[in-house]
Protein backbone atom coordinates (compact mmCIF):
# COMPACT_ATOMS: atom_id res chain seq x y z
CA UNK A 1 0.00 0.00 0.00
CA UNK A 2 0.91 3.57 -0.85
CA UNK A 3 2.34 5.22 2.27
CA UNK A 4 0.42 8.38 3.42
CA UNK A 5 2.66 11.55 4.80
CA UNK A 6 0.70 14.37 7.23
CA UNK A 7 2.16 17.30 6.22
CA UNK A 8 -0.87 19.55 5.66
CA UNK A 9 -4.62 19.23 6.64
CA UNK A 10 -5.29 19.41 3.41
CA UNK A 11 -3.30 16.07 2.66
CA UNK A 12 -7.00 14.61 3.51
CA UNK A 13 -10.15 14.94 2.12
CA UNK A 14 -13.27 15.56 4.18
CA UNK A 15 -14.32 11.73 4.72
CA UNK A 16 -10.95 11.09 5.75
CA UNK A 17 -10.69 13.98 8.08
CA UNK A 18 -14.58 13.49 9.65
CA UNK A 19 -13.79 9.45 10.20
CA UNK A 20 -10.56 10.42 12.02
CA UNK A 21 -12.28 12.90 14.56
CA UNK A 22 -15.18 10.08 14.87
CA UNK A 23 -12.28 7.83 15.75
CA UNK A 24 -10.83 10.18 17.93
CA UNK A 25 -14.01 11.10 19.96
CA UNK A 26 -13.88 6.95 20.22
CA UNK A 27 -10.91 6.81 21.77
CA UNK A 28 -11.53 9.44 24.14
CA UNK A 29 -14.54 7.70 25.50
CA UNK A 30 -12.63 4.48 26.20
CA UNK A 31 -12.03 2.46 23.30
CA UNK A 32 -8.94 0.51 23.69
CA UNK A 33 -6.63 -1.53 21.23
CA UNK A 34 -3.06 -1.78 19.82
CA UNK A 35 -2.64 -0.98 16.38
CA UNK A 36 0.67 0.73 16.72
CA UNK A 37 1.75 -3.24 18.32
CA UNK A 38 5.27 -4.38 17.57
CA UNK A 39 5.82 -0.01 15.73
CA UNK A 40 7.94 2.09 16.52
CA UNK A 41 7.75 6.05 15.68
CA UNK A 42 10.60 8.48 15.65
CA UNK A 43 9.97 11.86 17.32
CA UNK A 44 12.84 14.35 15.51
CA UNK A 45 12.04 17.95 17.02
CA UNK A 46 14.13 20.79 15.95
CA UNK A 47 11.81 23.29 18.74
CA UNK A 48 10.58 22.75 22.06
CA UNK A 49 7.40 21.46 22.78
CA UNK A 50 5.15 20.57 26.16
CA UNK A 51 2.11 19.67 24.11
CA UNK A 52 3.11 18.14 20.92
CA UNK A 53 5.79 16.00 22.85
CA UNK A 54 3.66 14.55 25.55
CA UNK A 55 0.73 13.98 23.24
CA UNK A 56 2.69 12.17 20.61
CA UNK A 57 4.79 9.99 23.54
CA UNK A 58 2.19 9.40 25.35
CA UNK A 59 -0.51 8.65 22.51
CA UNK A 60 1.91 6.16 21.05
CA UNK A 61 2.17 4.25 23.76
CA UNK A 62 -1.24 3.97 24.65
CA UNK A 63 -1.72 2.59 20.46
CA UNK A 64 1.10 -0.33 21.63
CA UNK A 65 3.91 1.23 19.99
CA UNK A 66 7.36 2.63 21.03
CA UNK A 67 8.37 6.14 20.45
CA UNK A 68 11.85 7.80 21.13
CA UNK A 69 12.51 11.39 20.85
CA UNK A 70 15.50 13.19 19.40
CA UNK A 71 15.99 16.49 19.99
CA UNK A 72 17.82 19.65 17.31
CA UNK A 73 21.52 18.74 18.76
CA UNK A 74 21.11 15.05 18.22
CA UNK A 75 20.23 15.29 14.65
CA UNK A 76 21.54 18.45 13.01
CA UNK A 77 18.68 18.52 9.94
CA UNK A 78 20.53 19.58 6.79
CA UNK A 79 24.13 20.61 9.13
CA UNK A 80 25.25 17.69 10.50
CA UNK A 81 24.06 15.14 8.50
CA UNK A 82 21.53 15.95 5.09
CA UNK A 83 17.87 15.61 5.61
CA UNK A 84 17.23 12.94 2.52
CA UNK A 85 20.32 10.67 4.94
CA UNK A 86 18.18 11.21 7.97
CA UNK A 87 15.13 10.44 6.47
CA UNK A 88 16.77 6.97 4.77
CA UNK A 89 18.55 5.79 8.00
CA UNK A 90 15.55 6.41 9.82
CA UNK A 91 13.41 4.18 7.70
CA UNK A 92 15.39 1.42 8.22
CA UNK A 93 14.26 1.39 11.95
CA UNK A 94 10.99 2.77 12.79
CA UNK A 95 7.48 2.89 10.91
CA UNK A 96 6.81 6.45 11.14
CA UNK A 97 8.63 10.08 11.79
CA UNK A 98 7.16 12.65 13.55
CA UNK A 99 8.54 15.92 13.15
CA UNK A 100 8.49 19.61 14.50
CA UNK A 101 10.65 21.88 12.75
CA UNK A 102 11.21 25.37 11.86
CA UNK A 103 11.40 25.50 7.99
CA UNK A 104 8.16 23.30 6.35
CA UNK A 105 11.10 22.61 3.43
CA UNK A 106 12.68 20.18 6.15
CA UNK A 107 8.98 18.21 6.62
CA UNK A 108 9.08 18.09 3.10
CA UNK A 109 12.41 16.77 2.14
CA UNK A 110 12.04 14.15 4.90
CA UNK A 111 8.71 12.88 3.50
CA UNK A 112 10.37 13.08 -0.29
CA UNK A 113 13.32 10.83 0.89
CA UNK A 114 11.48 8.36 3.59
CA UNK A 115 9.74 5.64 2.77
CA UNK A 116 7.66 5.51 6.13
CA UNK A 117 4.92 7.95 6.82
CA UNK A 118 5.82 11.40 7.81
CA UNK A 119 4.16 13.22 10.07
CA UNK A 120 4.39 17.72 10.41
CA UNK A 121 4.13 17.63 14.16
CA UNK A 122 4.39 21.88 13.43
CA UNK A 123 6.58 23.98 10.68
CA UNK A 124 6.78 27.50 10.23
CA UNK A 125 3.76 27.05 7.45
CA UNK A 126 1.11 24.51 8.72
CA UNK A 127 -0.09 23.07 12.42
CA UNK A 128 -2.03 20.29 10.83
CA UNK A 129 -1.93 18.30 14.57
CA UNK A 130 -3.56 21.49 16.20
CA UNK A 131 -5.69 21.84 13.81
CA UNK A 132 -6.78 18.40 14.47
CA UNK A 133 -7.57 19.02 18.03
CA UNK A 134 -9.17 22.23 17.44
CA UNK A 135 -12.27 20.54 14.79
CA UNK A 136 -12.56 17.67 17.93
CA UNK A 137 -12.99 20.80 20.16
CA UNK A 138 -15.42 22.50 18.25
CA UNK A 139 -17.39 19.49 17.41
CA UNK A 140 -17.27 18.56 21.26
CA UNK A 141 -18.55 22.05 21.92
CA UNK A 142 -21.40 22.63 19.51
CA UNK A 143 -22.63 18.97 18.34
CA UNK A 144 -21.71 20.00 14.68
CA UNK A 145 -18.82 21.51 12.42
CA UNK A 146 -20.85 22.01 9.24
CA UNK A 147 -22.13 25.69 9.17
CA UNK A 148 -20.30 26.62 12.65
CA UNK A 149 -18.47 30.30 12.01
CA UNK A 150 -14.92 30.28 13.36
CA UNK A 151 -13.54 33.60 13.69
CA UNK A 152 -9.93 33.92 13.96
CA UNK A 153 -8.44 36.58 15.71
CA UNK A 154 -4.33 37.22 15.19
CA UNK A 155 -1.78 36.12 12.61
CA UNK A 156 -2.22 35.01 9.53
CA UNK A 157 0.71 32.16 10.82
CA UNK A 158 0.79 28.40 10.50
CA UNK A 159 -1.97 27.70 13.33
CA UNK A 160 -4.88 29.97 11.19
CA UNK A 161 -3.65 28.55 7.73
CA UNK A 162 -4.20 25.08 8.80
CA UNK A 163 -7.57 25.87 11.12
CA UNK A 164 -8.67 27.79 7.40
CA UNK A 165 -8.25 24.66 5.08
CA UNK A 166 -10.00 22.45 8.25
CA UNK A 167 -12.58 24.44 8.73
CA UNK A 168 -13.60 24.91 4.84
CA UNK A 169 -12.95 20.95 4.50
CA UNK A 170 -15.73 20.51 6.65
CA UNK A 171 -18.08 23.00 5.86
CA UNK A 172 -17.48 25.41 8.74
CA UNK A 173 -17.52 29.39 8.28
CA UNK A 174 -13.80 30.85 8.87
CA UNK A 175 -13.18 34.47 9.05
CA UNK A 176 -9.62 36.05 10.12
CA UNK A 177 -9.31 39.12 11.73
CA UNK A 178 -5.39 40.20 10.68
CA UNK A 179 -3.65 43.75 10.30
CA UNK A 180 -3.02 44.28 7.41
CA UNK A 181 0.24 42.81 5.85
CA UNK A 182 -0.15 39.91 8.55
CA UNK A 183 -3.23 38.34 6.97
CA UNK A 184 -2.87 34.97 4.73
CA UNK A 185 -1.33 34.51 2.00
CA UNK A 186 -3.55 34.84 -1.42
CA UNK A 187 -2.31 30.94 -2.06
CA UNK A 188 -3.91 29.56 1.10
CA UNK A 189 -6.98 31.68 0.65
CA UNK A 190 -8.09 30.71 -2.56
CA UNK A 191 -7.56 27.19 -1.83
CA UNK A 192 -9.44 27.54 0.96
CA UNK A 193 -12.20 29.04 -0.92
CA UNK A 194 -12.06 26.35 -3.20
CA UNK A 195 -12.24 23.46 -0.65
CA UNK A 196 -15.24 25.80 1.02
CA UNK A 197 -17.47 25.97 -2.00
CA UNK A 198 -17.36 22.08 -2.42
CA UNK A 199 -18.19 21.86 1.33
CA UNK A 200 -20.80 24.52 1.72
CA UNK A 201 -18.12 26.75 3.92
CA UNK A 202 -17.10 30.03 3.45
CA UNK A 203 -13.60 32.13 4.22
CA UNK A 204 -12.94 35.85 4.40
CA UNK A 205 -10.17 38.17 5.76
CA UNK A 206 -10.58 41.20 7.46
CA UNK A 207 -8.91 43.65 9.47
CA UNK A 208 -11.47 44.36 12.01
CA UNK A 209 -11.48 42.52 15.01
CA UNK A 210 -15.32 43.05 16.12
CA UNK A 211 -16.56 42.90 12.79
CA UNK A 212 -14.98 39.16 12.51
CA UNK A 213 -16.31 37.92 15.94
CA UNK A 214 -20.23 39.52 15.02
CA UNK A 215 -22.33 36.22 15.68
CA UNK A 216 -19.26 34.23 15.82
CA UNK A 217 -19.43 30.54 17.55
CA UNK A 218 -15.93 30.52 18.23
CA UNK A 219 -13.12 33.35 18.65
CA UNK A 220 -9.90 31.52 18.40
CA UNK A 221 -6.28 33.54 18.77
CA UNK A 222 -3.00 32.66 19.25
CA UNK A 223 0.31 34.22 19.74
CA UNK A 224 1.64 37.27 17.66
CA UNK A 225 5.12 36.32 17.28
CA UNK A 226 5.79 32.72 16.91
CA UNK A 227 8.70 30.73 17.13
CA UNK A 228 11.59 31.62 15.26
CA UNK A 229 9.82 35.55 14.66
CA UNK A 230 11.53 37.25 18.18
CA UNK A 231 13.22 39.87 16.12
CA UNK A 232 10.31 41.03 15.04
CA UNK A 233 8.50 41.24 18.22
CA UNK A 234 8.59 45.09 19.31
CA UNK A 235 7.21 45.36 15.28
CA UNK A 236 4.99 42.86 15.94
CA UNK A 237 3.38 44.08 19.32
CA UNK A 238 2.51 47.82 17.66
CA UNK A 239 1.15 46.08 14.13
CA UNK A 240 -1.28 43.44 16.50
CA UNK A 241 -2.45 46.62 19.50
CA UNK A 242 -6.50 46.14 19.28
CA UNK A 243 -6.56 42.51 18.63
CA UNK A 244 -6.19 40.85 22.42
CA UNK A 245 -9.38 38.93 22.71
CA UNK A 246 -10.47 40.04 26.31
CA UNK A 247 -13.53 40.04 27.60
CA UNK A 248 -15.36 42.92 25.49
CA UNK A 249 -14.50 41.24 22.23
CA UNK A 250 -15.49 37.96 23.17
CA UNK A 251 -18.76 39.49 24.64
CA UNK A 252 -18.94 41.22 21.24
CA UNK A 253 -19.41 37.50 19.78
CA UNK A 254 -22.32 36.81 21.65
CA UNK A 255 -23.48 34.19 24.64
CA UNK A 256 -22.79 31.28 22.36
CA UNK A 257 -19.51 31.62 21.70
CA UNK A 258 -16.23 29.48 23.05
CA UNK A 259 -13.08 30.68 23.25
CA UNK A 260 -9.94 28.90 21.75
CA UNK A 261 -6.08 29.20 22.24
CA UNK A 262 -3.75 26.40 20.84
CA UNK A 263 -1.05 27.45 23.98
CA UNK A 264 1.31 28.41 24.93
CA UNK A 265 -0.03 31.75 25.52
CA UNK A 266 1.54 35.21 25.84
CA UNK A 267 -0.38 36.50 28.81
CA UNK A 268 -0.93 40.63 28.19
CA UNK A 269 -0.56 39.96 24.69
CA UNK A 270 -3.37 38.32 22.60
CA UNK A 271 -5.09 37.27 25.54
CA UNK A 272 -5.17 39.32 29.31
CA UNK A 273 -3.97 37.27 32.22
CA UNK A 274 -6.34 34.76 33.53
CA UNK A 275 -8.48 34.75 29.95
CA UNK A 276 -7.91 31.13 29.12
CA UNK A 277 -9.61 30.35 32.77
CA UNK A 278 -12.68 32.21 31.60
CA UNK A 279 -15.77 30.06 31.42
CA UNK A 280 -16.40 29.95 27.86
CA UNK A 281 -12.79 28.97 27.13
CA UNK A 282 -11.75 25.58 26.11
CA UNK A 283 -8.14 26.03 25.72
CA UNK A 284 -7.83 23.14 27.83
CA UNK A 285 -9.80 20.88 26.28
CA UNK A 286 -7.93 21.66 22.91
CA UNK A 287 -4.32 20.32 24.78
CA UNK A 288 -5.96 17.11 26.04
CA UNK A 289 -7.50 16.59 22.56
CA UNK A 290 -4.01 17.03 20.82
CA UNK A 291 -3.68 13.56 22.96
CA UNK A 292 -7.03 11.75 21.16
CA UNK A 293 -6.73 13.82 17.71
CA UNK A 294 -3.51 12.30 17.68
CA UNK A 295 -3.88 8.56 18.47
CA UNK A 296 -6.26 8.59 15.79
CA UNK A 297 -4.49 10.84 12.85
CA UNK A 298 -1.37 7.56 13.80
CA UNK A 299 -3.84 5.17 13.30
CA UNK A 300 -4.81 5.91 10.30
CA UNK A 301 -1.49 6.57 8.78
CA UNK A 302 0.59 3.63 10.30
CA UNK A 303 -2.19 0.22 11.10
CA UNK A 304 -2.34 0.47 7.36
Amino acid sequence: MVKRDFLSIADLNATELLAILDRARRMKAGERGAPLAGKSVALLFEKPSLRTKASFMVGIQELGGYSFYMGRDEVGLGQREPIADVARVLSRYVQGIVARVFAHSSVAELAKYASVPVVNALSDWEHPCQTLADLQTIQEAKGRLAGVTIAFVGDGNNVSRSLALGAALVGARFVLAAPRGYELDAETVAKARSLARASGGSVRVVTDPKAAVAGADVVYTDVWTSMGQEAESQKRLQAFKGYTVDEALLAAAGPQAILMHDMPAHYGEEVPPGMLDHPRSVAFDQAENRLHAQKAALEFLLAR
